[in-house]
């Protein structure tokens, strides 16, 4: 009777059954509770409009972590070509070879990388733990000192060997969500570093636009330069042969002279400058070749000024911008650090279990007789560990307290990055017109004084204040229009690459199983 109950209860298909079937209903019942990300209060100020654009009274919400969270990891991304508003070709196809080579954008994948793989390393701790394992003994005992029949004469010796296979599954029951507390703490900390790659993806685009503008204002300049030593040239030769044939002074051909030389020098510092930026751009490009022939051999002039993006209202515009949407997501993680830290000081259950066989003979393991099993549970409640646990979710809260502070002061930065753009766009506006005007007017006093002076009506010093005012009026006007056009960048860039009009694709990660 009691070897036919032995052989029923230790066949391995019916604990492992059991065992499988107190795993998933315990599952069951920890999987049940919310797993929604508790919600953050957030106290930063916020305009209900921008003050450059008084008409917009609509009141803004500041964007909650509800709002800007994501289920899972489908964050949103974005992918706006905001710089195809200039118009310029040769910008498009340096912005695409920076998306493919740049070697920060590089690293800031691969940060990425490790936050997916942590966030799925962090979600395997909900599963139960199986290992298969397989063991092969052999020893030998001897039996010295046993009143053993026949062993007068020497040392009786027992050789065996064990032959043993066995399934063994392990699970922490998560009884209060802190496993659960940590995995979504793990995948906001991932969907992090989705928007941080969107913000390096965004700065880097910001930077080879400006570094590209740059390099056309500096080649412009360097052509201005040389249309001036050219001018300045001409005047030289002219006064030289006035000199020689005794209409004009020594001090003038001097002074036309110098003027010359400076023309020169000056020609020589806008070439440098225009290598130095073409260089900065390069490194933007990882020495890309194709970037590297168009940097050598563009004729363009800046583009034209595209019209302003439209700023929407403010709290609209915080949901885009890139790097608000980590700060949150590092927010979010660190409420759940919080609550996974308070939850280390409850119980834990923990369910074991292993089935397989044992024998000295390989045949054994066909034979059910051999069969072994086990099931176990644990609770553990924490009593005394010196205060380490209590002090742990201080840190987390200290923790929390320090990322909130910082995203507040994000998105303050946020909001006065955005009106001093808006508001530099009128500055801007009004210093180009200025300038324009400024231009002209000492342009045709530049041609009036030369006019003069070959006349002999006027000193070579007008000629030389006349020039000074032209090419400094000219120069301005290149830097004006480049700083436009790169405010114009920054605006895209404020507005999270144009805001919400910005085309969006979602980037899908699935969590390992």
């Amino acid at each position: 009777m009691i070897a036919r109950l032995r052989k029923r209860a230790v066949r391995p298909a019916a604990p492992l059954a059991l065992l499988l079937f107190a795993f998933m209903s315990l599952g069951c019942a920890s999987a049940g509770a919310s797993a929604r990300p508790p919600k953050l209060e957030i106290e930063a100020p916020v305009p209900s409009a921008w003050s450059t654009f008084p008409s917009q009274r609509v009141r803004a919400e500041l964007p909650r972590p509800e709002q800007l969270g994501t289920e899972g990891l489908g964050v949103k991304t974005l992918a706006g070509t905001w710089w195809q508003a200039f118009g310029d070709s040769e910008l498009d196809r340096l912005i695409e070879l920076v998306l493919e080579s740049n070697r920060d954008l590089r690293s800031a994948a691969a940060r990425l990388d490790a936050a997916l793989a942590q966030a799925r390393i962090a979600g395997a701790a909900r599963k139960p733990l199986a290992t298969l394992s397989a063991d092969d003994a052999r020893r030998q005992q001897n039996f010295i000192g046993f009143p053993i029949p026949g062993s007068e004469d020497g040392v009786l010796t027992s050789t065996s060997t064990t032959l043993g296979a066995s399934l063994n599954v392990s699970w922490e029951v998560d009884l209060w969500g802190r496993i659960r507390d940590g995995r979504l703490a793990a995948q906001a900390g991932a969907e992090a570093a989705v928007h941080d790659l969107d913000a390096a993806r965004l700065s880097i685009t910001g930077q080879t636009a400006k570094a590209w503008f740059g390099f056309l204002e500096a080649a412009g300049q360097a052509a201005l330069a040389q249309e001036t030593l050219a001018n300045r040239t001409d005047v030289r030769k002219r006064i030289e042969r006035r000199y020689r044939q005794g209409l004009r002074t020594a001090l003038e051909l001097r002074l036309a002279a110098a003027n010359e030389a400076n023309a020169e020098a000056r020609h020589a510092v806008r070439k440098r400058r225009q290598d130095a930026i073409g260089r900065q751009l390069e490194v933007l490009l990882a020495r890309n070749a194709e970037a590297l022939q168009i940097i050598a051999g563009s004729t363009s002039a800046l583009p034209a000024l595209p019209p302003p993006a439209a700023p929407g209202l403010p709290g609209d515009v915080l949901r885009w911008r890139p790097d608000l949407r980590a700060s949150e997501r590092r927010l979010a993680a660190a409420g759940l650090n919080i609550a996974a830290a308070r939850k280390l000081l409850y119980p834990r259950l923990t369910l074991t279990g292993s089935t397989g066989t044992t024998s000295r003979e390989f045949d054994g393991f066909l034979n059910p007789d051999f069969s072994v099993w086990s099931l176990a549970a644990g609770l553990l409640q924490p009593l005394f560990q010196g205060g380490r646990l209590r002090a742990g979710v201080e840190l987390s809260e200290a923790g929390h307290r320090d990322v909130l502070a910082q995203h507040e002061n994000a998105v303050i930065r946020a909001v006065t990055e955005i009106e001093a753009q808006l508001a530099n766009d009128a500055y801007l506006e009004e210093q180009q017109s200025a300038v324009t005007k400024a231009k002209q007017a000492s342009s045709a006093a530049e041609a009036l004084a030369q006019d003069r002076y070959f006349a002999g009506l006027s000193d070579y010093l007008s000629v030389l204040a006349a020039q000074d005012q032209a090419i400094t009026a000219a120069s301005r006007l290149l830097e004006v229009d480049r700083l436009r056009l790169e405010q114009r960048v920054d605006l895209f860039l404020a507005l999270g690459g144009n805001g919400p009009s910005a085309s969006a694709m979602a980037t899908e990660t699935e969590e390992s199983k």
